[in-house]
């Protein structure tokens, strides 16, 4: 299914950005091997802060929740060993990257990931014309099935790695390769809408044999 293992990631937050103070209040980190997904890592996450009232409204994680859970100073290292050096992937990953790297910096840490995989900008250009690609809206659209609430990361993770093996299988395809390597993920994932299909096409025929 993929050339290597692809570590799906989701935080929950108090906000939108670690630059204006926002912490991180759940994780979860799902890893793919073989289009399967074989281990998990998911933990509420006590970083002092505190929640606001239309965060725990939308995801139901409370300030009593986090005051109990693990501190950060125990779940990020727990958390960048099970990534390790894989390749990492989240739906609208900048937004997940940018804490994970704020969170790690905090404790002097770093995130050992070779490569990031965007399942929101690979949807946008492998399945364009759809009215939302929020990850509810566009699992509802693909007939994948969310497993329990929505916006808390093991949900949020579940159905991202789902979603990645449908855009996997859907790209065998179309270039008819398989394993799909993480490099055809991340040139799908720089190239503008327009011009996926002609580079697809190109691909899949450098892929034929010769004769």
């Amino acid at each position: 299914m993929f050339d290597r293992p692809i570590v799906m990631l989701d935080f929950e937050t108090t906000g939108l950005s670690p630059l204006m103070g926002d912490r991180i209040t759940e994780v979860a980190a799902l890893r793919i091997v073989d289009g399967v997904i074989t281990e998990r890592y998911v933990s509420l996450v006590n970083c002092n802060a505190r929640i606001p009232a239309f965060i725990s409204n939308l995801t139901g994680i409370t300030q009593a929740m986090v005051d109990g859970a693990p501190p950060a100073q125990r779940v990020l290292p727990e958390l960048l060993d099970f990534i390790g050096s894989d390749t990492l992937s989240a739906h609208n990953a900048s937004f997940d990257e940018k804490f994970l790297k704020a969170e790690a910096a905090l404790l002097d840490l770093r995130s050992a990931h070779q490569a990031l995989v965007c399942s929101l900008k690979l949807s946008r250009r492998l399945f364009p014309g759809l009215p939302s690609y929020k990850l509810g809206a566009l699992s509802r659209q693909l007939g994948l099935v969310f497993r329990s609430a929505a916006h808390r990361a093991e949900a949020d993770a579940e159905v991202g790695a789902q979603l990645l093996i449908h855009i996997a299988r859907h790209l065998h395809g179309v270039v008819k390769v398989s394993p799909v390597e993480s490099s055809l993920l991340m040139s799908v994932n720089r190239l503008a809408a327009a011009k996926v299909p002609a580079f697809l096409g190109n691909y899949a025929t450098q892929q034929k044999p010769p004769g």
